[in-house]
């Protein structure tokens, strides 16, 4: 067993770094607990351009400079993944290599996108998003592609459809399960083009996406040429570990009033957290609010 630890976070991505970039700086013993590698999904973005301050810098350097905060102030980061978590007053966390101590613990494990599985990887960054507000702007007076039949893939159309020459909207179904009338109207201005019942099944381009593949439910294909495909399948919820624990909403995303759940001295931030925003800049301000309120937890223990 290991010293007793003020905070345990889990989970080193923005929200999680920040939280203990606050909280080492009111002098409280943190330990971060990381499954993979630091950054969480901002890694892996090729710049960054609507974070205050910080405009055209890549998602690595971003979550590098984070890191390294947290390293000049002492903090410990330890890549173990969690499996369990005790809500005993005393936080036990186990991982899968030891078991440690805290007072408060502060969960900020993230998602992860839902991916076609038809190698979009490769185009990640050059052509390829999963955020239309963080990306939609690189496509200015372009044509560009949106795959999904939710909220998130209805709102990036209508938001891209006011900055793209043409916004394709593809969907598997034949209709949305998310639908308004701010999108037919788009649709009625020849902006939005729907593709219905239909899966993107392949993508094209040598360095850059050039254009992809739709294939309807009756095998045939179309090749339609984009500059952009934003990606709108949902989200993988890391939330194994204390869905049992945990209240949740309907959606598998924590329930928290602010930051606090439903267990006392247990915080929630970033996208794990039900929320309405999910950006880099809600993540880091969820970091600072759980950090607050963890520190007021612990004052008045």
């Amino acid at each position: 067993m290991n010293r007793m630890n003020d905070v345990i976070i889990i989970g080193a991505g923005p929200a999680g770094l920040t939280a203990a970039i606050y909280l080492l700086r009111a002098n409280k013993k943190v330990l971060v607990l990381e499954a993979k590698a630091y950054g969480g999904a901002i890694i892996n973005t090729s710049c960054i351009e609507n974070y205050p301050a910080c405009p055209n810098i890549s998602g690595y350097d971003f979550a590098t400079n984070l890191y390294q905060q947290v390293k000049d102030l002492n903090g410990e980061i330890k890549f173990e993944k969690v499996i369990e978590i005790n809500k005993a007053k005393e936080k036990e966390v186990i991982t899968s290599k030891g078991k440690y101590l805290a007072k408060a613990v502060i969960i900020a494990t993230g998602t992860t996108n839902r991916t076609l599985g038809i190698g979009e990887d490769k185009y990640i960054g050059k052509g390829v998003s999963y955020c239309a507000t963080c990306d939609g702007n690189f496509y200015k007076g372009k044509t560009v592609s949106v795959v999904g039949g939710g909220n998130t893939a209805i709102e990036d159309a209508l938001y891209l459809s006011d900055i793209a020459k043409k916004v394709y909207l593809i969907h598997r179904r034949d209709e949305f399960r998310a639908f308004s009338k701010e999108i037919k109207k788009k649709k009625k201005k020849d902006n939005v083009c729907f593709i219905l019942n239909s899966n993107i099944t392949k993508l094209n381009g040598k360095d850059n996406l050039e254009s992809i593949v739709v294939t309807d439910n009756l095998g045939k294909n179309k090749n339609i040429v984009t500059d952009g495909l934003f990606i709108a399948i949902g989200q993988n919820h890391e939330n194994n570990l204390f869905k049992d624990i945990i209240k949740l909403d309907d959606n598998g995303y924590v329930k928290s009033n602010s930051t606090l759940t439903n267990i006392k001295g247990i915080f929630v931030a970033g996208d794990i957290r039900s929320k309405n925003i999910r950006q880099l800049v809600t993540a880091t301000s969820d970091g600072a609010i759980a950090a607050m309120e963890a520190i007021n937890y612990l004052n008045n223990q």
